[in-house]
């Protein structure tokens, strides 16, 4: 007697620790689906990519030689400049941490685009562009941009989109080439990003400030009349 109420408890047990956990995973996805809707018709391939006069480029590692961009960023990078080259955009903001730990982020973008054939004129730095959501709103609230390309990777396009768009761009996203990304990479960024469109959601909500706030810049504009 018992043991058959003791098994009932422990089956009642898992069964409210099952629906627990269902419940924390949904509302966990709440703001995933948010980034996925709200890039919906906004993604695209390099191919068939949009025009708009500046493309953003998002930042993040560079090589272990401080000198160049790590194989995500050199995809990134390159699929801008294609967009440059055949003339689907005109500037391209490059925003990322000025002082990463990994090194210079900016200027090793800068670097490598002038490598790419990218005139060093239509290239502007943002240095501050410390995280997503600080890059969106800078280029909105600092550079002027209204418009923009916003080019990174699948597992992260989404949330840019979705974030540069909330905060005031007309922005459609372009799939970066990520030629060093393997199956596992892929699965374990996706997995980050997942959990980080919790965190952008948040910040949208409350109208969080970027970390560097910097008076108005008109190196974009000045770029686009070149």
């Amino acid at each position: 007697m018992d043991s058959g109420l003791s098994a009932g408890r422990w089956r009642r047990h898992l069964l409210r620790l099952a629906v627990a956990g269902l419940a924390v995973l949904l509302l966990a996805s709440v703001p995933w689906l948010w980034t996925t809707i709200g890039a919906r018709g906004h993604v695209h391939d390099e191919a068939d990519a949009p025009a708009a006069d500046v493309v953003i480029v998002l930042g993040t590692a560079v090589a272990a030689d401080r000198q160049r961009p790590g194989e995500r960023l050199a995809g990134r990078l390159e699929t801008a400049a294609q967009l440059v080259t055949s003339g689907r955009a005109k500037v391209v903001l490059v925003s990322g941490d000025g002082g990463g730990n990994s090194g210079d982020e900016t200027a090793v973008m800068t670097s490598y685009l002038a490598d790419l054939g990218v005139d060093r004129r239509r290239v502007v730095a943002d240095p501050f562009g410390l995280d997503t959501y600080d890059s969106c709103v800078r280029a909105r609230e600092v550079y002027g941009v209204e418009r923009a390309l916003i080019v990174t990777q699948s597992y992260h396009l989404s949330r840019a989109v979705t974030l540069c768009r909330q905060l005031g761009i007309d922005a459609d996203g372009v799939t970066a080439r990520c030629d060093g990304c393997g199956r596992a990479l892929l699965a374990e960024k996706s997995i980050r990003d997942y959990f980080a469109s919790g965190k952008a959601a948040w910040d949208v909500v409350r109208g969080r400030a970027p970390a560097v706030s910097s008076p108005a810049d008109p190196a974009v504009q000045n770029a686009l009349r070149l």
